[in-house]
């Protein structure tokens, strides 16, 4: 790259893209380094190479502000035609060429990693195609078509369709494609081929040799032999420090290789790459599962994935991993990490802007990061949070919103008789059934951009997790409000009424849970006795102690130690104490059916029993909004398993 001083810069693209040769990060840092330039002249001869390098490099010219006139002076393939396309206008001479196709790559595993890997190359042509379809004005289909073609295009055939702009006369192209990449393109023209790679019997010759065999040769040039010697050592360094720069980058971890490349004066840095790819690969085998791939389209998401972890760490959700680079970064600079590793220049931007950026811009990944944490953080406080209805209710789920209706369980009074060759009948459930309905419930909170530039985590994850025992504790009031206010059921009478046989009185004592247990256990439908058992008794707090007295104590109260009278109801069910029947009265107590049985239903949203969090940039609030719901509706289901006593 070199500026000139009217404002300009010409900018050369003479390799690969990515490891072994332009890297997005150089090339950002070297564009940055421009300064303030109103006009890019892009120059382009390259076979393509690493997708994400390219993206980057295509997304940090995009939004550079600058007009770009690109040049293509020998060759536009792969991810190398991608850049091209930021080009207003795209200048190809008539010799030159430009070839798209479909991403592609290579890697190790077994076969859920190969599946993987091209659900990821799927991925990579999706994000490719808006690029090419923007430029030419062709439907993602046309392109979809010529992609999967290996479609190569000189440059009057790329001005027809839309991929340059202006035809200009035919220049001397520079070739500037590996053996090993032409390799990888099977539809490559056959005049570009030769060119690159001429065959070895063609040398040139003088015609009039042919017909003059008695003309002398020239005299043959005279050998420095320092000049040659010098030459070699020139090449022997530039090899060693090839190779040494090559496995640097995967952090010397392969010495011996690395050694036995150098001591080979004839390992080229080309030939030291494919024994490192190779060394690489032995570990990519079915029954290994820490597959070491080597995608042609750069790392992914590494550097999401080291913030989102060093912020789990930091939050306290994950342990922390010693070698991840982000580890005490603020939350400031893991906003300012997300827009550069992107190839967005942030330098022009206050904490205020460059935050804002970072939560809205397409290919942030930064509010994403944020939900996660955030939702760590409310799933760990639905979890923790001290609830007791799902202990004794029935869990349910509904597919919509429409109110839905349940049988009890004594749906059926018995099975009718079939007699030998006759009929089944049809039963009907008619009118027996309660009704049940979800609802939503939620709240909006917001994480400010302030907070963010404070490194405040209160906002990620207090206030989440607080908002996450809410979630819970609503259901918790939903169910403890159909137990105390005992509604009318689909008969017209309470929950608890005399008529439905479950109503008792007395404070807690042997005979006063007996006769409790009595009731429940001589529920009917029809005339067929349901024999429910009680497995929960709930009573206030403030009874609780002696409710597990009463309950568990080997003899009855009152009774001497030596008397030999046993209690009749130990253990015959398990004490839950809850304090929204403090409130509602202190001394009634309730006995309930085991768990499944139908007492109380709750019932969520297609089963998913946890909230739901999502995010927006908000509109009303400086930073997103964080929106927390669960979906959940609960019913009481049949009288039968449950007897209420007044307690007194």
């Amino acid at each position: 790259m070199q500026a000139s001083n009217n404002n300009a810069a010409d900018i050369f693209i003479y390799d690969e893209i990515g490891y072994w040769g332009v890297t997005a990060k150089q090339f950002v840092s070297d564009l940055k380094a421009l300064g303030d330039v109103s006009q890019i002249n892009l120059h382009i001869n390259s076979p393509g190479g690493d997708v994400f390098d390219g993206i980057a490099i295509f997304n940090a010219l995009k939004h550079h502000g600058a007009a770009i006139t690109v040049h293509i002076d020998g060759l536009a393939a792969s991810m190398a035609s991608v850049i091209a396309m930021v080009g207003n206008p795209v200048i190809m001479p008539e010799n030159t060429m430009m070839m798209i196709h479909k991403p592609w790559g290579f890697a190790g595993g077994d076969a859920n990693d190969m599946r993987d890997y091209a659900d990821l190359l799927d991925k990579v042509e999706s994000v490719l195609i808006p690029a090419y379809a923007q430029k030419t004005g062709k439907s993602t289909e046309e392109i979809a078509a010529m992609l999967e073609d290996e479609t190569w295009m000189d440059g009057t055939e790329c001005v027809s369709l839309g991929f340059a702009d202006q035809v200009t006369p035919s220049l001397q192209a520079m070739a500037c494609i590996h053996s090993k990449r032409i390799e990888e393109f099977e539809k490559m023209p056959n005049s570009i081929r030769n060119m690159i790679t001429p065959p070895r019997n063609s040398t040139q010759r003088d015609p009039g040799n042919q017909h003059n065999p008695t003309q002398q040769p020239n005299p043959a040039p005279v050998v420095n032999e320092g000049d040659v010697r010098a030459q070699v050592l020139t090449e022997q360094k530039a090899r060693v420090n090839g190779i040494g720069d090559l496995f640097a980058m995967f952090g010397n971890k392969h010495m011996e290789l690395q050694n036995k490349c150098i001591a080979d004066p004839e390992c080229s840095v080309e030939q030291a790459k494919d024994l490192l790819l190779a060394e690489l690969g032995k570990t990519a085998t079915p029954s290994n599962k820490t597959t070491q791939v080597h995608i042609h389209a750069s790392n992914g998401n590494f550097v999401v994935d080291g913030i989102r972890q060093a912020l789990m760490a930091r939050a306290g959700y994950e342990n922390q991993e010693r070698d991840n680079v982000y580890n005490g970064m603020t939350l400031r600079e893991y906003a300012r990490m997300a827009l550069t590793e992107k190839g967005i220049g942030v330098s022009s931007y206050n904490p205020m802007q460059m935050v804002g950026l970072a939560l809205t811009h397409s290919t942030s990944d930064f509010g994403n990061i944020l939900l996660d944490v955030a939702n760590k953080a409310l799933l760990q406080g639905w979890e923790e949070a001290e609830e007791t209805f799902q202990l004794w209710t029935k869990k349910g789920q509904l597919s919509d919103f429409k109110t839905a209706h349940r049988v009890g369980m004594g749906g059926f009074p018995s099975l009718r008789q079939v007699r030998e060759g006759a009929e089944y009948k049809y039963v009907t459930t008619g009118d027996k059934g309660e009704t049940i309905a979800l609802a939503t419930y939620g709240e909006i909170f917001s994480i400010t951009r302030q907070a963010i530039i404070n490194d405040d985590l209160n906002q990620l994850t207090d206030v989440p997790m607080k908002m996450g025992r809410a979630a819970k504790g609503t259901i918790g009031d939903l169910v403890y409000a159909v137990l105390t206010k005992n509604p009318k059921l689909s008969d017209g009478k309470a929950l608890f009424h005399a008529d439905h046989k479950n109503l008792s009185s007395g404070a807690i004592s042997v005979s006063s849970l007996d006769d409790a247990r009595k009731l429940m256990r001589l529920q009917k439908e029809g005339e067929r006795s349901l024999n429910i058992r009680p497995a929960f008794m709930l009573v206030p707090v403030g009874l609780e102690t002696l409710a597990n007295q009463t309950i568990k104590s080997a003899s009855v109260k009152g009774a001497d130690i030596n008397a030999g009278i046993i209690n009749p109801i130990q253990n015959f069910a398990e004490v839950i104490a809850e304090a929204r029947l403090d409130e509602a009265d202190a001394k009634a107590w309730y006995l309930a059916a085991a768990q499944g049985t139908d007492t109380i239903e709750v019932a969520y949203l297609n089963g998913v029993d946890t909230p739901y969090i999502d995010q927006q940039e908000g509109f009303t609030t400086d930073g997103i909004a964080t929106k927390v719901r669960i979906d959940a509706g609960v019913g009481a289901l049949d009288y039968r398993g449950l007897t209420k006593s007044s307690g007194q």
